[in-house]
């Protein structure tokens, strides 16, 4: 005998989509025209004109930094990128085939043993770790890669742009300024993107009032998703099982008609073109033509057309930076942990607003099981 169900008036929002839960002036999406906008400027300005340290500043100020207040900042994020040599230990000490976003993980937590302001909840203390922090991803991120390779790791520079540094850190050499450039606008392009899953599972964690470390694990653990993060290496799989511009078609062809999914189109938010697609379409050309071949490019474009006609979806971020990391020579499951290089600042702009004005999110269920009913004795049991 079935029991009584619970019948309930509440609403239920799968994913929360449509649910508002938090009221911020970091990020703002206007899905329908296709415009992402940090602290009000547009974001194809901020890639055109502005640097990721511009856009730091800005993410944790309000504010576009002077002349002055932004040679501090690359003053301070240079200063802040050594990790400790006990967090270097941990990292020597994972597996080679250790996944990088559970290694960042891994490493961020470490970090928070040899901070001084681990466990200091004060503003002034919160934005000195929002800070090292940002600074301190592309070391780990860099120096775990080459560990992993059988190399040793690149000390960091402190004369170089964070962009720049971040690639020194992985190959050993300053990089041109035409891939500087394109990791520069890799990392703004993705620095924030409004309420997404790792930035309110950090702000969640926030709101407990745990400790900053635990709300950027939190963060991470919910970048590592591959609904979340990971579509652009998924891409990049895809191009390369293709292999060649002349199977393209029959390559997309057929998977229509199996159904098969393709990574890298359509957006829970956006109803039309990805704004940071449109960037970085361009990036992947300008990165193949330097190279000598647009032979990814001009896969992704064909893939493109297809999937728009037969499906009407546009690429999101994720399609053709796949082609512009790999033209770069960054391995495939380094795509997420880029993401999160430039995703902290984000991060830590959220948290430290989530810590400002804090209310501790406590959601509510809809429960439609069983209504009240007795204890029933193991004898009694059918």
């Amino acid at each position: 005998m079935m029991a009584e169900q619970v019948a309930s008036p509440k609403s239920y929002s799968p994913g929360l989509e449509g649910v508002t839960v938090a009221i911020s002036t970091i990020t703002s999406i206007d899905g329908q025209a296709g415009k992402l906008m940090y602290r009000g400027y547009n974001i194809h300005e901020l890639a055109e004109h502005a640097t990721y340290e511009e856009v730091v500043y800005l993410l944790f100020n309000g504010e576009l930094p002077t002349a002055t207040q932004l040679e501090a900042l690359k003053v301070t994020l240079a200063g802040y990128r050594a990790i400790p040599a006990q967090v270097l230990d941990v990292l020597r000490l994972m597996p080679a085939d250790a996944n990088p976003m559970a290694a960042l993980r891994t490493a961020v937590s470490a970090l928070a043993f040899f901070d001084a302001d681990a466990e200091d909840a004060s503003e002034e203390a919160n934005r000195r770790k929002a800070l090292r922090l940002t600074a301190q991803f592309a070391t780990v991120v860099a120096t775990f890669d080459r560990i992993r390779k059988g190399l040793e790791p690149v000390a960091p520079r402190t004369d170089l742009s964070h962009a720049a540094n971040y690639l020194y850190m992985m190959t050993g050499e300053v990089p041109n300024e035409v891939f500087e450039k394109a990791m520069d606008v890799a990392l703004i392009l993705h620095a924030d993107h409004e309420m997404n899953a790792s930035t309110f599972a950090a702000r969640v964690t926030a709101s407990t009032l745990s400790d900053f470390y635990s709300a950027v694990t939190s963060a991470i653990g919910a970048l590592k998703g591959p609904l979340h993060g990971g579509a652009n290496t998924k891409v990049m799989e895809m191009l390369l099982e293709i292999g060649d511009e002349d199977k393209v078609e029959d390559y997309i062809r057929d998977g229509m008609a199996n159904k098969r999914r393709f990574m890298g189109f359509g957006h829970r938010v956006y109803k039309t073109m990805d704004p940071r697609a449109t960037v970085l379409r361009k990036i992947s050309r300008d990165l193949g033509e330097r190279a000598g071949s647009l032979k990814w490019f001009n896969m992704s474009e064909t893939i493109e057309r297809m999937v728009r006609e037969a499906k009407g979806l546009d690429p999101n971020v994720d399609f053709f930076s796949a082609s512009a990391y790999y033209t770069m020579g960054i391995a495939l499951d380094l795509y997420t942990p880029i993401f999160a290089v430039s995703r902290i600042a984000g991060w830590s702009a959220n948290i430290l607003e989530q810590y400002a004005g804090n209310r501790l999110m406590r959601p509510d269920t809809d429960y439609q099981g069983s209504a009240e009913r007795p204890f029933v004795a193991m004898a009694n049991r059918a």
